[in-house]
């Protein structure tokens, strides 16, 4: 999926963009709605176009790491004037129904399922081989599904668009209905995807059997299904497909990892700017010297004090300055400061950087090709336990949470004993303390202070209200263009 060709990239683009002349006459001989896709290969055209809108910058919550910056792993980072009026209201809850970001990325995902359903519409009478039109159908759902997990997620309720030729106002579907949506999806996916090692070289990338499993339990996770969330986790850690932990943490998000036997699922792009490369990381890379990106999205000392005394993972997630990295001295940026002091001279911020989305090279081009993981294997362990835990089972649970300290560990047995504890709320505190090292800056910390009900607790003193910034505001240009039909979400 890596090499995508300059003429899939035309096909998507005259795909999805329209275009009128003065003359308002119809194009001749070019592809149209009408007329894509009619043909086998046209089919896969249009499948790898629904993957494009994972290339997208907006993707990634408009942009910027927005989830991260709104938990209390990170800030905004970069130089302190640097997007100041864009991101610092994310860092401190005062964002608004207009702020910068949001917009985008409620845009990019509708894009994405508009993608999807072109797909889901017309790929089916088609005429060609049923096992690989279904594939191409299942690979679709499993997008349109990730797609609708995050609009949910963000902005609860929302539009339901199944059509490519959807009525002109849409209102509001309830979360049940959108997560209804996501879950037939995913059951479609499950049953039509191969596993991960069944697509050639060529495939890797696409969705998979165990990513669809792994979808589905984090999905039942959030609808607090706790029985299904074990059985879908379960099936991707006793499959039929063979995945396991990286030895080396470090190399669970690094180049030397892509595609390795811990990613699950993850966005494939090259080291370059432009559709095929993915901006995720150069928004975060190293600002300064050396120049890797834009510096956004700070690791707190928050974070780097919450972990446990020695736990390696600490070094493999901050970069700090006078670190050598593949033979790079980090230096920094010279306008921003090493250290920033309250009024009481206590240290707030120190400037670091995310170690996750490093990738050696030495240019900013560099940074465009990180793979960002969306599932990666630990992630299903741990939900797993999480899962296992609220059934009942706290044995069984202990086993997959072990599995992930024994990797941190790295075979030094004076740190990260394996934990012994089985009441159930004490349990839960452990993974959900696991979580935050194992998946630190890595867009979860969030989502997972909302769900287990910790949000106000945790991020109260940061500026969070409890029942208001549980959901994001509905992007207000979307209400506008809605002409009555869109409601905004409570207390916005």
């Amino acid at each position: 999926m890596k090499n995508i060709t300059i003429i899939l990239l035309l096909s998507i683009t005259i795909l999805f963009t329209g275009c009128k002349d003065f003359l308002d006459v119809k194009p001749q001989g070019l592809i149209t709605q009408q007329a894509f896709p009619t043909t086998p290969e046209d089919a896969l055209l249009a499948t790898n176009g629904v993957y494009a809108s994972l290339r997208s910058w907006h993707y990634h919550s408009g942009g910027y790491p927005i989830l991260d910056i709104m938990s209390d792993d990170t800030r905004k980072g970069s130089n302190p004037n640097d997007q100041a009026s864009n991101l610092n209201p994310y860092d401190n809850f005062t964002f608004t129904t207009t702020q910068d970001g949001l917009d985008r990325w409620w845009a990019t995902l509708y894009e994405g399922i508009k993608r999807a359903n072109v797909v889901l519409e017309k790929v089916p009478s088609i005429i060609m081989d049923e096992e690989l039109k279904n594939r191409y159908l299942a690979e679709a759902s499993f997008l349109r599904a990730l797609y609708y997990f995050d609009l949910v997620r963000a902005w609860g309720g929302v539009p339901k668009v199944t059509s490519v030729t959807p009525p002109i106002k849409v209102e509001r579907s309830s979360a049940t209905e959108i997560y209804s949506l996501i879950i037939s999806d995913l059951e479609f996916a499950i049953a039509h995807l191969p596993n991960k090692s069944a697509y050639s070289s060529n495939d890797l990338g696409r969705a998979s059997l165990g990513a669809a499993h792994s979808l589905l339990a984090k999905v039942y996770l959030f609808t607090k299904d706790f029985e299904q969330a074990e059985i879908h986790a379960l099936e991707v850690i006793n499959g039929t497909e063979f995945y396991d932990l990286e030895p080396d943490f470090a190399n669970a998000n690094s180049k030397w990892g892509e595609h390795g036997i811990e990613s699950v699922f993850e966005i494939g792009a090259m080291e370059t700017e432009g559709n095929i490369g993915n901006q995720y990381a150069n928004t975060q890379g190293v600002r300064g010297t050396p120049n890797r990106g834009w510096g956004f999205n700070r690791p707190t000392q928050n974070l780097r004090f919450s972990f446990e005394e020695g736990d390696p993972r600490l070094d493999a997630t901050i970069i700090d300055l006078g670190e050598i990295l593949d033979g790079v001295e980090i230096l920094g940026d010279g306008t921003t400061p090493d250290v920033t002091l309250d009024e009481n001279g206590n240290v707030i911020e120190v400037e670091c950087y995310n170690q996750k989305v490093w990738i050696p090279g030495s240019s900013t081009n560099t940074q465009f090709g990180h793979n960002r993981r969306i599932i990666r294997f630990a992630d299903v362990l741990l939900m797993a336990a999480e899962a296992l835990n609220e059934n009942g089972k706290p044995g069984d649970a202990l086993i997959h949470l072990n599995r992930v300290r024994q990797r941190a560990r790295h075979g030094n047995n004076d740190i990260l004993p394996d934990v012994t504890v089985t009441a159930k709320d004490d349990l839960r505190n452990l993974i959900l303390r696991e979580r935050r090292h194992e998946l630190a800056l890595e867009g979860h910390r969030f989502w997972d202070l909302v769900r287990t009900g910790k949000a106000n607790e945790v991020l109260g003193p940061l500026g969070f209200i409890s029942g208001q910034h549980e959901l994001m505001p509905i992007p207000q240009n979307e209400i506008d263009i809605s002409q009555g039909s869109l409601t905004q979400n409570p207390n916005w």
